[in-house]
């Protein structure tokens, strides 16, 4: 018995402590908004017009502008290749393939390239030979064509034996696969001992440095995106400025969307970190703009506390539309100009007074082209 009545009376001192402080909350509310309660010095922001177009957040990713499976173009064995994570200077060796054979090749040609060019120089001897005995008339002049015949067979021997000399010359040189640009091996196709196939990737070679984002689209928004727009991107919460440098309005059956090229000019993050790009879905448009600070959302609607000429508060119902940063669209309820409270709007009552403290800047000193949605 003894305590449940010491439990009742714990319940009856909280409801009173409560009742004490709604009392005096509506007290204090019925105080702010008495004619005669001092005024309270407030932040204002101004609502003014901006072209506006509604947006949306794409995704898309950080890639390389270079990103290739580096192939040879001769089979062998390798000798020796780079390591997966090796940084890689264009024109610098990524493997290397045993050029035994492609050697050998290349002397036997240079031998036989000797020969058929000893061979021209002595079918043009004769043929000279012959030219200064046909005025005696003792060879036959069938036998000047066939020695003028000789020497052109033996000079077409001379460049085909070149021409396969050359080619043995550049296998033997590509026999050691060089890097086509600066980059990292992110990926090795073979190890060091195996035999290459003609035309089989060996590495994966990626810049590091030239970076751009991939990112796709509806392909009902490719009209409104055009390159050298400027844009913005969204990583990891953070915005930052972004150009797009290409558009690609062609579209596949199955995804409907299309590919935008974001230039990015030096290299933030690394390839394959995801990104949010803004694209607009829509006409650009003029639209009333106020702080999103100047608006107090309630579960039913929303409203703004405007300050009047004479120092005193208004409340505003209002209909809001697209944001873009911190900046609201306004449709309804609110003027070009009006004075809008911008810190503890939710605390005054229609008719209390007031006192403006310094103008605060716009929400962002750009002229907004964007509203999200």
């Amino acid at each position: 018995m003894k305590r449940r009545a010491e439990s009742r009376r714990g319940r009856l001192a909280a409801l009173a402590i409560a009742a004490s402080i709604g009392a005096s909350a509506w007290a204090g509310a019925a105080f702010a908004g008495s004619p005669g309660a001092p005024p309270v010095v407030v932040e204002v922001a101004v609502a003014r017009s901006a072209q506006l177009a509604p947006q949306a957040w794409i995704p898309g990713s950080v890639v390389s502008r270079n990103d290739a499976r580096i192939a040879g173009i001769v089979a062998g064995r390798i000798d020796w290749i780079a390591e997966v994570g090796q940084r890689i200077a264009a024109g610098a060796p990524l493997a290397r393939l045993d050029d035994t054979v492609t050697k050998l090749r290349v002397s036997d040609l240079q031998a036989q390239v000797a020969r058929a060019q000893s061979q021209a120089e002595l079918a043009r001897v004769q043929l000279e030979r012959f030219k200064s005995l046909a005025a005696t008339k003792i060879y036959p002049a069938s036998q000047l064509d066939e020695a003028r015949a000789q020497l052109d067979m033996a000079r077409h021997d001379v460049d085909r034996l070149s021409a396969q000399l050359a080619q043995a010359q550049y296998e033997t040189a590509q026999s050691q696969i060089r890097a086509p640009f600066t980059g990292v091996v992110s990926e090795r196709f073979a190890q060091p001992g195996e035999y290459l196939q003609l035309g089989a990737a060996v590495v994966r070679l990626v810049n590091i440095t030239d970076l751009e984002v991939r990112a796709t689209a509806a392909l009902a928004y490719a009209g409104n995106v055009r390159p050298g727009q400027a844009t913005v991107l969204r990583v990891a919460g953070e915005q930052h400025g972004a150009t797009v440098r290409a558009v690609v309005p062609v579209g596949d059956d199955r995804s409907r969307q299309f590919e935008i090229r974001l230039a990015l000019p030096k290299a933030r993050w690394p390839v394959g970190t995801a990104v949010e790009v803004s694209v607009p879905t829509g006409a650009e448009h003029t639209a009333i703009v106020v702080p999103r600070d100047a608006i107090v959302i309630r579960q039913s609607h929303s409203y703004v506390m405007r300050v009047a000429g004479d120092s005193t508060i208004e409340r505003r119902e209002i209909e809001s539309g697209g944001a873009v940063e911190e900046l609201v669209e306004i449709l309804e309820g609110v003027a070009v100009g009006d004075r809008l409270v911008v810190r503890g709007a939710e605390l005054l009552a229609p008719g209390q007074s007031v006192i403006i403290s310094e103008p605060r800047p716009p929400a962002d000193r750009r002229s907004p082209g964007a509203a999200h949605g």
